[in-house]
């Protein structure tokens, strides 16, 4: 069983540069489905979740080509309408799938799609958009088809809730449907904006981004485009979560510091002193035993992200004081509670709600990841505890994470691969 031997009960010192966005990059690999031309993406971080979406791309007939960091994407001229279950299975991004297939093909058949267990993730949202687009659904078990045989209409649509994916998913329908489509109440997470950046950037006419309200001209096609995705914003609140529950200092680069705002303010909060160096850069310090948060919510951005939770309810297990982190936004967030208590650490879940009560020290334990983001906060979580940890489920972190080892190694972070049957 592939395990990660974690070090911990030492500072972190020394720079990092942060990737690019895996939530911005999966829909946009979707996207390119729709543009007549070679999509070129630059700095794509290697992840398993790219490599599935690569298999998709490829089991539709598109040509895909991974040179370095540059993915090259280009649509064939006979697409295949279904996405195979086991590519579904292996992500939740998958439901990308759905509207470009709808509207190159007419038709789309998919899958449930799989990805974290944080509860339930309806995609209820995005087929009533469809719906209202003049889409036909039909759903059987775990299959779910969708067709648009004289294509898709514009319409307006107001979402009850701002849904990151329903928003990706209907901006890509409308792009390409007849006539003009107004979408109210949209997310507006950076990752949705790069999105329509990127939609832009391959002719679509689309105004009102940054806002809660979209206007979208339909265009016949769009073109080939050459695109940079947005700086990865929870790769770079686990750098510094990971320094403020250490102790240490670092400076981050290749951020968005205006995404970083909320989790920034959370951490200014606790203790740690952070100071923007130009409008991409990011320098942290931290003692190492900040002080609790107390009552933290997410929320939609621009709250404090869902995906941040789990990581800052690590850097506040030697915290002194009290800290709550509410999750409105699924109710399972918190599983790796299980783990930060074999580490020796104070806390509960009650409901969606982690309550840590700081304490002085934690040990080594035998832990497993389980989840993406509570994955990456087991890691952190460890790295503040004395002696050897070991740690199971790494599949979940590279799913999001390049090379999360890496990235926290360059700051001194001792974690080396070995196996569970080797200790």
């Amino acid at each position: 069983m592939d395990t990660w031997k974690i070090s911990g009960g030492e500072s972190l010192f020394g720079s990092v540069r942060i990737p690019s966005a895996k939530n911005s990059v999966l829909p946009l690999m979707a996207a390119s489905l729709l543009c007549s031309g070679t999509v070129t993406l630059t700095d794509v971080p290697n992840l398993s979740d790219v490599m599935a979406s690569r298999r998709i791309l490829q089991s539709l007939g598109c040509k895909v080509r991974w040179k370095g960091r540059t993915l090259s994407i280009t649509p064939g001229q006979q697409i295949g309408s279904t996405v195979p279950e086991e590519y579904m299975r292996a992500m939740r991004s998958s439901v990308f799938y759905l509207a470009p297939l709808l509207v190159r093909t007419g038709k789309a058949l998919i899958y449930t799609p799989g990805g974290c267990r944080l509860g339930a993730r309806p995609i209820d949202l995005h087929l009533k958009g469809l719906a209202d687009m003049g889409a036909e659904i039909r759903q059987s078990g775990n299959a779910l088809e969708v067709t648009a045989p004289t294509g898709l209409h514009g319409a307006q649509i107001s979402l009850r809730f701002p849904s990151v994916g329903a928003t990706e998913t209907l901006l890509m329908a409308a792009v390409c449907a007849r006539g003009e489509t107004i979408l109210r109440g949209v997310a507006i997470e950076p990752e949705v904006i790069d999105l329509i950046r990127f939609l832009q950037s391959a002719g679509a006419c689309i105004t009102g981004a940054g806002s809660r309200t979209l206007h979208i001209m339909g265009r016949d096609f769009l073109s080939g485009t050459q695109f940079r995705p947005c700086p990865d914003r929870i790769t770079a609140a686990t750098v510094l979560c990971a320094v403020a529950g250490c102790g240490g200092e670092a400076l981050l680069t290749n951020t968005c510091n205006d995404d970083l705002l909320p989790i920034v303010r959370v951490l200014r909060r606790a203790g740690c002193s952070i100071a923007a160096c130009g409008p991409h850069s990011l320098a942290i310090s931290s003692c190492g035993r900040v002080g609790g948060v107390e009552n933290l919510f997410t929320d939609v951005h621009p709250a404090f992200p869902t995906d941040a939770a789990p990581l800052v309810g690590a850097a506040m297990l030697r915290a002194q004081g009290e800290t709550a982190i509410t999750d409105t936004i699924f109710e399972n967030r918190f599983s790796c509670a299980e783990g930060f208590s074999a580490l020796g650490a104070s806390v509960s879940v009650s409901g969606r709600t982690l309550y840590v009560h700081g304490v002085p020290a934690l040990r080594a334990a035998r832990i497993c990841a389980p989840d993406l983001r509570g994955g990456a906060a087991l890691v952190i979580a460890a790295l503040q505890a004395e002696g050897e940890s070991y740690l199971t489920g790494i599949d979940h972190i590279a799913r999001g994470y390049e090379d999360l080892t890496s990235l926290l190694g360059k700051l001194g972070a001792r974690i080396v691969s070995t196996h569970w049957m080797d200790e």
